[in-house]
């Protein structure tokens, strides 16, 4: 006989970078604007818990359904959701950092680890060729740019930024060589299939998950290329806006938490540049970007509870064989 099985994907990791970088914005808002610090300390407390059951879920995988742990893994696209597990974990020396600065350490090394692994294995099979150009989607980022850019995050936010600057490096020349790969592929193959537009919110990540990095490692007023890179950050969610209706066709799921990386990260970027010393353009659309983010993290909250209520966030069953 065959038992259905439902797992978690590892793409639910994503909706912890969401959380923490959420938490991070009301972090920086409480400093720069007076704002309650309890809001951005009980974000980060949910982030946490959330980090606990997904992990936990992600093992149990690995353990008790492990055929579907390999499918995942190995799936073209899918594979590059799994390195959100060791990242996760990264971001969860930002979450303890104001707290427990050793256990803090310990998460980023173990993070940090995990990732860099998954990373060269990941990406490096990718090298081999004989791939699928329609494979090729915006969730390629997150092995090599994504993961990167978050260890640097961790390592400035510990007080280690000449490891924080190196892995920035990585994420950010692994950008460069990705983004047109990725544009190309978007304007000139087959449309993404509706439950796969989401993924396309990944998108806006890199210039600004750029931009908090460089931010986490560096002091003083920011550079005029950190501006630009905000800037350029500020146009991709004026693209994503434009395809709202196309994305939309695929109904809530939590493939929408893409977003949600890149929307906190814009507006964390911008607060600290403010918080900095940055006047002007950048300084005047921070409240407005802050409280869209927090727009848009809300309407993501609500979506994932009443899907959950509903019985429906979960995947469908994959059918594998009983054992014996």
């Amino acid at each position: 006989m065959a038992n259905p099985v439902r797992t978690i994907p590892a793409g639910f990791f994503g909706m912890i970078l969401g959380l923490v970088g959420l938490g991070s914005s009301w972090r920086v808002a409480a400093r720069l604007w007076g704002l309650p610090p309890e809001i951005g300390e009980a974000i980060m407390a949910v982030a946490f818990v959330v980090w606990l059951i997904l992990t936990a879920a992600f093992w149990y995988k690995w353990i008790a359904h492990r055929d579907a742990a390999l499918e995942e893994i190995h799936h073209p696209i899918n594979c590059c959701f799994v390195g959100l597990a060791p990242s996760s974990t990264v971001l969860m020396a930002v979450v303890l950092a104001p707290h427990f600065h050793a256990l803090a350490v310990v998460a980023l090394i173990g993070g940090a680890i995990g990732q860099v692994a998954f990373g060269v294995w990941r990406f490096g099979g990718m090298l081999e060729g004989d791939r699928d150009v329609s494979t090729t989607t915006p969730v390629i980022y997150l092995p090599s740019v994504a993961g990167n850019f978050i260890i640097a995050i961790g390592a400035g936010t510990l007080g280690f930024p000449s490891w924080g600057i190196l892995f920035f490096g990585v994420g950010l020349f692994s950008w460069f060589a990705l983004e047109s790969i990725v544009v190309f592929r978007l304007l000139n193959v087959a449309s993404l299939p509706p439950p796969l537009r989401p993924t396309i919110g990944i998108q806006l990540a890199p210039p600004v998950v750029a931009v908090v990095a460089f931010l986490a490692n560096t002091q003083g007023h920011p550079e005029l290329l950190t501006q630009a890179a905000w800037g350029y950050g500020l146009i991709q969610l004026l693209l994503l806006l434009r395809l709202f209706f196309w994305i939309t066709k695929q109904p809530f799921a939590p493939s929408y938490w893409a977003f949600s990386f890149g929307i906190t990260a814009l507006s964390t970027g911008a607060l600290v540049m403010t918080e900095r010393g940055v006047t002007g353009a950048i300084a005047q659309l921070a409240p407005i970007v802050f409280v869209f983010t927090n727009l848009v993290m809300a309407a993501l909250v609500v979506g994932t509870l009443v899907r959950t209520a509903q019985g429906k966030l979960l995947p469908p069953p994959v059918v594998v064989p009983a054992s014996a």
